[in-house]
């Protein structure tokens, strides 16, 4: 389908935004948690269903779901948006700003908010399936919206893989996906190859031997090994990793003792690193696991460290030539559009859909920044640092235009591709 001609297929049967506004403040007003988006899942079941257009699958992979649109012949095109929030306490001072506190999988009570976009991507899925709802006359083939819960902790994809996902639903001939991101509201960004980098998380127990603090000759101090580790972990980026590489580490937590005067028997840090090739994220692994061995080396530990992997999402990669049809559609609607832009280190489990079954796909970010607010900030350093970002507690997409441009995205890429 003439790329010119999308434009005019969404402008004849725009869908009317207002009810998605109203959808989107809920959706922020309620955030859960991952791998407990029970009530958000039953929210977008009803309106998939009020569409009387889709058959709906539910209890994928947790509360994962998908909707599937046949009509007629020709490819089929998934669209997934994720479910999910954050630990985060919310400090937008918006109207609908959550209030909303849940248990974790410790069972501690944390707050809860939309700090990365998923409830502005769940609204522009909705109302991009009810566009095209209104526009099946205009293209034929098979849509499945997909749901997806547990983004944040990097298992929600591989769970409804596991969970047999395209034994459910037809497997589709390109999966497609956007994000929110600190872009210029009404903006799409994409580029061919690595878009998002690999991350991996681990939480590592340094054991030492605890004792009163008076006394520290008859003890091994885990938090003077831990601080140890700390610093000596900031040289695995800045001296082992090629300059030109993209690689980063970041300690996160670091936990330790009980009181003043008491030294622990234990301590344990929580790190996150990142990657784009393989074989760096293999070398940083490799470093990680002998700066800590030989620091524990070092200071006497009794007890080998415990390496616990916690979360590792895959690199996201497009697939270069539907890339390059996507930025040509993109192109022709989109004011802003960059077809080439940055690779970023954050990352993302989408792409599991699709490499699980060699499937082609690509990824798009979504502009969500008032537009006045970054054109005031551009070239003046303290005033674009001042812009948040996603999991800030300040994190507040402005609705429109980037609710316009997420429901626009997703219709011309499913557009693009489901032809007569």
């Amino acid at each position: 389908m003439a790329q010119a001609n999308l434009s005019n297929i969404l402008s004849a049967a725009a869908v009317d935004l207002a009810p998605y506004e109203d959808l989107y403040k809920h959706f922020h007003s309620n955030p859960e948690l991952s791998l407990q988006e029970k009530s958000t899942s039953e929210k977008v079941a009803a309106h998939l269903s009020a569409l009387q257009s889709f058959e709906i699958h539910t209890n994928i992979g947790g509360y994962g779901l998908a909707g599937v649109l046949r009509n007629g012949d020709g490819k089929t095109v998934l669209l997934r948006a994720d479910m999910d929030a954050l630990p985060v306490q919310e400090q937008t001072g918006l109207p609908y700003t959550s209030t909303v506190t849940m248990r974790d999988q410790d069972g501690i009570e944390k707050p809860v908010m939309h700090a990365c976009g998923h409830d502005m991507h769940m609204t522009c899925l909705l109302a991009a399936a009810e566009t095209l709802v209104k526009n099946t006359h205009a293209w034929s083939g098979t849509l499945i919206v997909l749901f997806q819960p547990n983004e944040e902790r990097g298992g929600g994809a591989q769970a409804m893989v596991n969970d047999g996902l395209y034994s459910k639903i037809p497997r589709p001939d390109y999966v497609f996906g956007q994000h929110v991101m600190r872009l210029r509201a009404g903006s799409v960004a994409s580029r061919p190859g690595t878009i998002m980098a690999a991350a991996d998380s681990m939480k590592i127990t340094l054991f030492g031997r605890g004792g009163h603090g008076s006394l520290p000759h008859q003890t091994v101090d885990p938090v003077l090994l831990a601080a140890h580790v700390v610093v000596r972990l900031q040289s695995v980026v800045s001296r082992e990793v090629d300059p030109s590489d993209l690689a980063v580490l970041t300690v996160g937590s670091l936990k330790a003792g009980q009181t003043e005067n008491i030294i622990a028997d234990r301590a344990e840090i929580g790190i996150d690193f990142r990657s784009v090739k393989l074989e760096t994220r293999d070398k940083m692994l490799g470093a990680i696991q002998r700066i800590v061995r030989a620091e524990c080396l070092a200071s006497g530990s009794p007890r080998e460290p415990v390496f616990t992997p916690t979360r590792r999402f895959p690199p996201t990669s497009n697939d270069a030539d539907v890339a390059s049809q996507l930025a040509a559609s993109f192109s022709s609607h989109f004011q802003h559009f960059d077809g080439d832009t940055q690779r970023t280190n954050v990352s993302e489990d989408f792409s599991t859909l699709a490499t699980c079954d060699g499937i082609p796909s690509c990824f798009w970010f979504l502009g969500g920044v008032d537009p006045r607010v970054w054109d005031q900030a551009q070239g003046v350093d303290h005033l674009m640092d001042q812009i948040p970002g996603n999991h800030s507690a300040l994190f507040a997409p402005v609705i429109q235009p980037t609710m316009r441009a997420g429901v626009d995205a997703l219709c011309i890429a499913a557009l693009t591709f489901l032809t007569k």
